[in-house]
């Protein structure tokens, strides 16, 4: 891989995790040879420069509403909810390609059709998403960049909240699962100052899970260490 580019052809970012582990097994090397390329957003050779057009979401989704899924880990969220709701379009937006070649395995295994994966930055996808496409969001068990230093690189910033408020629609849904209590704080204070309300009116709602949610392996993993899962909700203004 070039120092200038992302295996998905995006323009250089800062960007502070990994893209690629140390192995990927041969049956998930061949996921990404046949199946990656036709779950592109995009038409055939699309990537995300931002000097091209915004995405024609009609095209994939074929005028159903779209969700995004930041960050999927292994996908089993949002095979999960592309399962649970056929009716919706799914994008899956995550720069880890392990993480991406066991979401592929999924999608096969569950025989879901109403999925796209853009295997990079989201902000990247920020850049070409149009205006209001969006009606809702996820955002689950982030990297939590523990270190004070490192709370910049966090999602829950205005480099990342700003274009993600432009692309959602107006009352749209922002859900945001943590079990880490300062990332709790950090969204509670960033996330309202760019255009979202917080829906909870007592404690039942940021501490119980939302009625379609799927634990995902990292919040089994919170659980057997002791943490305590935070569900936050908001709207877009």
């Amino acid at each position: 891989m070039s120092k200038t580019n992302h295996p998905s052809g995006a323009p250089w970012r800062n960007f502070y995790g990994r893209f690629r582990g140390k192995t990927i097994r041969a049956s998930q090397q061949e996921y990404l040879d046949s199946d990656l390329a036709a779950l592109s957003p995009g038409p055939v050779g699309w990537d995300v420069n931002p000097d091209r057009n915004p995405l024609d979401l009609d095209g994939p989704f074929g005028g159903k509403p779209v969700w995004l899924e930041i960050g999927f880990g292994g996908g089993e969220h949002l095979v999960h909810m592309a399962k649970t709701y056929p009716d919706i379009g799914l994008i899956g937006c995550e720069p880890f390609i392990n993480g991406v070649a066991m979401l592929l395995g999924k999608i096969r295994q569950a025989g879901v059709a109403n999925l796209a994966v853009h295997p990079g930055d989201a902000r990247d996808l920020f850049d070409v998403l149009p205006a209001q496409s969006i009606s809702k969001v996820f955002l689950n068990y982030p990297d939590p960049w523990p270190k004070k230093r490192h709370h910049r690189r966090r999602f829950v910033t205005p480099e990342h909240l700003e274009p993600l408020h432009r692309v959602m629609q107006a009352g749209a849904e922002l859900r945001v699962a943590t079990d880490i209590p300062d990332y709790v704080r950090q969204t509670l204070e960033q996330v309202p100052r760019h255009g979202f309300a917080w829906l909870a009116e007592t404690p039942r709602d940021w501490r119980a899970p939302w009625g379609d949610w799927m634990s995902t392996r990292y919040e089994q993993k919170a659980l057997r260490e002791g943490r305590t899962p935070h569900y936050l909700t908001f709207r877009r203004l």
